[in-house]
Order: structure tokens, then C-alpha cells, then sequence
């Protein structure tokens, strides 16, 4: 039977990663024309907007609080996407051996059943991350289109305000000026995208990887082979707890930057569609950001959820096999397998939140707690 191919449902992923200078071609970058190109790039269109940004929320510190949260909400965006890109810098020899792994002998599937069992996962993964993608460029594109289409751009509004260190209310700077804020608004967007729907993939390979275990303890019969068959599955369920583990260092620091940012933009987003009319031009971007953030934020609780949900059923596959029948000494090893695979995985935000539905609704939670505060104090005002 020919191999499976897992990298097939990263094959997008790994492309976006090159086009942004994330995915060079040896393990590290080496001092090449690639390298230059990330360092640029990263440089331009994600720190030097993430700057722009925060000396803009400076400058309003003291003024309306409306016009201060149009662009504290949007600094935040550009600020995580910075910090994004460098995490998955800083943990790319890891990942490209977590490819590797992918494509290692234990963790193929075993039989046509057994590809069949995990295709449903794989499906639902990718069609999470196309809708994803879809629904991230349609709102990018509202975003960068607003001055035209609130005929604006007579008055050099740019589709989103920051500090420049050059005058943008003329021709050509203010010409020049959009045109970079297209170019690394989608620059941010595809690297965002692609690092939120590799970590998807990530969790959904634990996720599927536990189902092929399951399946495999589950027919170990009285047979000659029966011993092997049970150490191959011990070895393959260290091997899915190392790639978990590892997974898991990658985007522990990206997931809590992440949760921080998506309580406080959720709130910032439902204040100002509080304030302005829902159905105008700008009420349908700040809608469809919305919903961006938060099924950003559902996919990483959703797809982390399933992991946990997967990997707990091992010790009771472990028991619903044959072994009444096997050797006395795999006996021994199935139950000191089944007393370790007590424990589920869990993949969390440096160990202080995991991803699962339960976090997605405290952070919900939290998001109107932060919002029902902003409108008090807007009141007051």
C-alpha cells in the first residue's frame, strides 16, 4: 500500500510560508538572497506598521476614545502578526523536523480502514482553514477598499490611520502611502493566516494520529505477531507525545498572545459597532472582522478540544483489544501502557490555558466583560 501523504494537508501552508520568507530551504536560513527577502519584508511590512501603529495610539492617548480604539484595535492586529512570525522564526528547525516526522513509518496508516477513519478529520480541517482563509481576505479587502467606497479618498483618508513619518494628505505620498498599506496589510494577512492554520493542522495530526492508534489497539488478537504489534503501538503513542509536546512549544506563546488579543478586540470591535451605523460600509468590515477573530480563536479551541477528545479514548481501546489471550509479558506491557495513557493530551497556552471549548467560552465571557466596561465609561463621558 502506498505511503499517505500528510504534508498534502499543509501543501498550501508551506507555499504562503515561502511567498512571506518563513519556509527557507535547509533548516535554518543561511545568508542568501531568501534571507534578505524575510529580513525586508518582516522589517517593512509587519515591525515598521507595528510602530507606525503604536505611536499613533500615543498620539490619541489623550484624545476621543472613539477615534483611540479605532486604531488600539488595529495596532493590536498588526502587533500579534509581528509577533507571530517571529516565534515561528525562532522555532523553524523544530517545525521542519516536525515534517519529517509526519512522513515516518509509524505514523502511516496501517490499512485502507484505517485511512478511511481518519479521512472525516482531515476533511473537516481543511474546510475549517479554507473558510478561514476566504473569510480573512474578504475582510481584508473591505478594510482597504473603505475609503473608496465612502468616496473618501478626495479628503487622503487611508483605510487605516497611522503615524507616518511623512506627510500622507498630498499627492504622491498619499498615493505612495496606500499602496504600502495594501501591500503589508496582505503580507500580514497570509502570514497570520498560514501560521493559525498550520497550528489547525498540527492539532489535527495529534488528533488523527491518536484515532490510528486507537484503531491498532483495538484489533491486537491472539496471534504470533500480537507482541510486536503492541510494542509498535507503544512506540508510536511516545512518538505522537513528543510531536504533541513539541507542536506545543511552537505556539504555547503565540495562543496566549493570541487569547489576550481576541478577548481585547472583541470588545474594541463591538464598542465601535455600538457607536456607528451596523449596515454602513464600515459596519460590515468591523462585522466580518469579528467574526475573523473569533473563528480564529474557535478553530485553536476547537481543533486543540479534539486532541484531548481523541487521545482519551487510548487506554479504553487499549482494554477492548484481545488481551485475555496474549503472553504473559505483553500483558504486563499493555498495562503499564494503559496506566500512562491515563492521562490525555492536552494542548494549552504555556500551561495556564488549554484549548478547548471551555476556554473558548471564557474568553467570549471575557470579551464582554471588557465591553460592558468601555460602554459604562463611554457613558460617563
Amino acid at each position: 500500500m502506498a505511503n499517505f501523504s500528510w504534508i498534502s494537508a499543509i501543501k498550501a501552508n508551506l507555499i504562503m510560508f515561502k511567498i512571506v520568507g518563513l519556509w527557507p530551504s535547509g533548516e535554518k536560513y543561511k545568508h542568501d538572497f531568501y534571507a534578505l527577502y524575510t529580513v525586508v519584508s518582516i522589517t517593512l511590512c509587519l515591525f515598521a506598521h507595528s510602530v507606525f501603529f503604536t505611536v499613533e495610539v500615543l498620539l490619541l492617548f489623550r484624545s476621543d476614545i472613539t477615534v483611540l480604539i479605532r486604531t488600539l484595535f488595529l495596532a493590536l492586529t498588526q502587533t500579534l502578526s509581528f509577533i507571530k512570525s517571529c516565534f515561528f522564526v525562532k522555532n523553524l528547525r523544530k517545525l521542519k523536523h516536525l515534517v519529517v516526522i509526519l512522513e515516518s513509518d509509524l505514523f502511516q496508516p496501517q490499512s485502507s480502514d484505517q485511512r478511511h477513519k481518519i479521512e472525516p478529520a482531515l476533511r473537516s480541517c481543511k474546510r475549517a482553514n479554507r473558510s478561514f482563509f476566504s473569510l480573512v481576505y474578504f475582510t481584508l479587502t473591505l478594510f482597504l477598499l473603505l475609503p473608496v467606497l465612502t468616496n473618501t479618498t478626495k479628503d487622503y483618508i487611508l483605510p487605516v490611520q497611522a503615524w507616518y513619518p511623512w506627510y500622507t494628505e498630498k499627492s504622491p505620498a498619499y498615493e505612495f502611502t496606500y499602496l504600502f498599506q495594501i501591500v503589508s496589510t496582505i503580507f500580514r494577512g497570509t502570514t497570520s493566516i498560514s501560521i493559525d492554520t498550520f497550528v489547525t493542522a498540527l492539532n489535527t495530526y495529534v488528533a488523527t494520529q491518536c484515532i490510528l492508534l486507537c484503531d491498532t489497539l483495538q484489533n491486537v488478537r491472539l496471534q504470533e505477531n500480537s507482541h510486536e504489534t503492541l510494542k509498535r503501538s507503544i512506540l508510536h503513542h511516545k512518538l505522537i507525545l513528543s510531536f504533541a509536546k513539541n507542536s506545543n512549544v511552537f505556539f504555547n506563546w503565540i495562543i496566549l498572545c493570541q487569547f489576550f488579543s481576541t478577548s481585547v478586540s472583541v470588545a474594541l470591535t463591538m464598542f465601535l459597532l455600538s457607536l456607528i451605523d451596523p449596515f454602513s460600509s464600515e459596519g460590515h468590515a468591523l462585522l466580518f472582522y469579528l467574526s475573523v477573530v473569533i473563528l480564529e480563536i474557535f478553530m485553536y479551541c476547537w481543533f486543540g478540544n479534539e486532541v484531548e477528545i481523541q487521545s482519551s479514548q487510548i487506554p479504553y481501546s487499549a482494554f477492548e483489544s484481545d488481551w485475555t489471550g496474549i503472553p504473559i509479558e505483553a500483558k504486563k506491557n499493555l498495562l503499564i501502557f494503559i496506566m500512562r495513557a491515563q492521562k490525555p493530551i492536552k494542548m494549552s497556552a504555556i500551561n495556564l490555558f488549554s484549548l478547548s471549548l471551555a476556554t473558548f467560552t471564557t474568553i467570549l465571557r471575557t470579551s464582554w466583560s471588557y465591553f460592558a466596561v468601555l460602554r459604562q465609561v463611554n457613558a460617563q463621558e
